[in-house]
């Protein structure tokens, strides 16, 4: 059975976070594994606490399972610091981990911070591929966020952050002024490509940037193309998004089954 890690903060509520992850990858018919970076206080109204763990018990859970289960894709969100991405950056090369998706969640919907553009920098040279949605992109950027609306802003944005973080970019467009959801991919070398969004109204869309990108983790994991993989993780969290999932008293979570 081809295995998947998230290396992810923890949502107790299960719409975000490693949960998220552990669902899309059982979804998927893989074995999951979770190495938690941060505990949060969470639900579906939002963040309202983080507890940090220390880079050092972050490498003891690391060290664990990359010696024992070698995953065949490995999913990373929220990374809080630098020693933890260090850490985290130096145990891939040591194991030679390979099909590493990155979704840098610099803060949460509701604002609190769970990453660092540091974190990104340290990780990057061990990414496959990079997953930051709009907001993101432009504050890793230095950018204001209005700045990255045209679709020739969001094209020049990727390929901006594919150039300085040397891998490949799926630049989400979930925050778009215009209507518009799609996404854009750039390789690391080669042309960029649209994919268009299914948009269906949701109850709710808590943990949508988890479910993708360990979506995306998954078809790596099986063996897919970058692109096809992304293609089949965008169809199938379309599919989720219709289905509709009302819990709890704020953005519900998605129905990803």
């Amino acid at each position: 059975m081809k295995a998947v890690l998230t290396i992810a903060a923890s949502d107790p509520s299960g719409g975000a976070g490693i949960q998220a992850d552990l669902r899309a990858i059982t979804a998927h018919g893989l074995y999951g594994m979770a190495v938690p970076t941060a505990l949060t206080v969470q639900n579906t109204l939002g963040v309202t606490g983080v507890l940090i763990l220390e880079p050092e018990f972050l490498v003891r859970q690391l060290e664990a399972v990359l010696s024992d289960i070698r995953p065949d894709a490995v999913k990373i969100g929220a990374m809080p610091g630098a020693d933890h991405a260090r850490a985290t950056a130096e145990l891939l090369r040591k194991y030679e981990i390979e099909n590493v998706v990155f979704d840098p969640v610099l803060a949460s919907t509701s604002g609190a911070a769970l990453g660092t553009v540091e974190a990104v920098e340290l990780l990057a040279p061990c990414v496959s591929l990079l997953t930051p949605n709009l907001p993101e992109a432009a504050k890793l950027l230095g950018r204001d966020p209005a700045e990255l609306a045209a679709p020739d802003d969001i094209e020049s944005a990727a390929g901006e952050l594919v150039k300085r973080f040397r891998t490949a970019v799926l630049l989400k467009g979930g925050h778009r002024a215009d209507g518009s959801f799609d996404d854009y991919f750039l390789p690391a070398e080669g042309e960029g490509v649209w994919l268009p969004t299914r948009v269906a109204p949701p109850c709710g869309n808590h943990g949508t940037g988890c479910l993708l990108s360990s979506s995306i983790a998954c078809g790596l994991a099986s063996g897919l193309p970058m692109l096809e993989s992304i293609r089949r993780a965008k169809e199938r969290l379309s599919d989720a998004l219709a289905r509709g999932l009302s819990l709890g008293h704020g953005n519900s979570p998605v129905d990803f089954r």
